[in-house]
């Protein structure tokens, strides 16, 4: 269940252990710092030193690193392919091939921005392979969140592989009609098109299936609002977010300081 609902994948580790606003915290301290630093290699230091450890201290190593490869690196690299030959900054030229002219400055620049998108898409990863939906909302509810408001973020985390299961089962149905789905590249695109339908008007479906769930669970009651499991928030968890707090005011000073 866990797997078709969700990237969460349920291991016995210290960060699963880590209440949901401790580990938001943390990618929100990725993401800023990554972009908010003045130093050019903070984000190729927050990747190597920071998210690749942290999945293994996770123990989702292997999920995240199929992610990246399958997901993340060549959508980076697309960036940097863009950004590389079509940023208009002046400096060295490399070559030049028509009315491309890369420059040594457009291709540092191309190289720190796709490391930003990185890290900013990793340390999301982490956050979904290693927190379960179920806890993130009930540990934003309880601290105030709207439910409605949680609710939503949620249900955005989920609609990703909620889609590539119900595309799974879209395929194996349309297999067992004798569709062929496997072969040549040619012929997997043609089997895209029935698969196109269903998949959307599926979703379309689920809406309005969301839409009641609201109904149906209270979130419009004014009444408190209470829990089956209660999310453990730990000292520990509360001197990292302080610390997290603490490096990004660091990290945005030495911006403001050397500027």
């Amino acid at each position: 269940m866990h797997e078709r609902l969700s990237f969460y994948v349920p291991r016995n580790s210290l960060l699963h252990r880590l209440n949901p606003l401790t580990k938001l915290t943390l990618v929100f301290a990725f993401v800023l710092i990554a972009f908010g630093s003045g130093f050019y290699w903070m984000p190729h230091l927050l990747l190597l030193f920071g998210i690749i450890p942290l999945s293994f201290l996770g123990k989702v190593g292997r999920e995240y690193l199929m992610a990246a490869f399958r997901l993340i690196l060549p959508a980076a690299g697309f960036l940097f392919v863009m950004q590389a030959l079509f940023q208009p900054l002046e400096g060295r030229e490399l070559f030049r091939f028509y009315f491309l002219h890369p420059t040594l400055e457009s291709i540092m620049y191309a190289f720190a921005n796709a490391t930003r998108i990185v890290v900013m898409v990793s340390s999301f990863t982490l956050l979904l392979l290693t927190t379960h939906p179920s806890e993130m909302m009930s540990d934003l509810t309880r601290r105030g969140l709207p439910p409605q408001f949680a609710y939503v973020i949620i249900s955005t985390l989920q609609i990703l592989p909620q889609m590539q299961a119900k595309a799974q089962t879209i395929i194996a149905a349309q297999r067992s009609r004798g569709l062929a789905t496997e072969g040549s590249f040619l012929k997997r695109v043609g089997s895209l098109v029935p698969l196109v339908g269903p998949l959307v008007f599926g979703s379309l479906v689920e809406v309005e299936e969301r839409a009641i769930a609201i109904e149906a669970r209270g979130f419009t009651s004014t009444r408190p609002k209470t829990s089956l499991r209660e999310i453990p928030d730990s000292r520990f968890d509360r001197i990292i977010r302080w610390s997290l707090i603490l490096l990004i005011i660091v990290a945005f000073g030495l911006r403001i300081w050397l500027s």
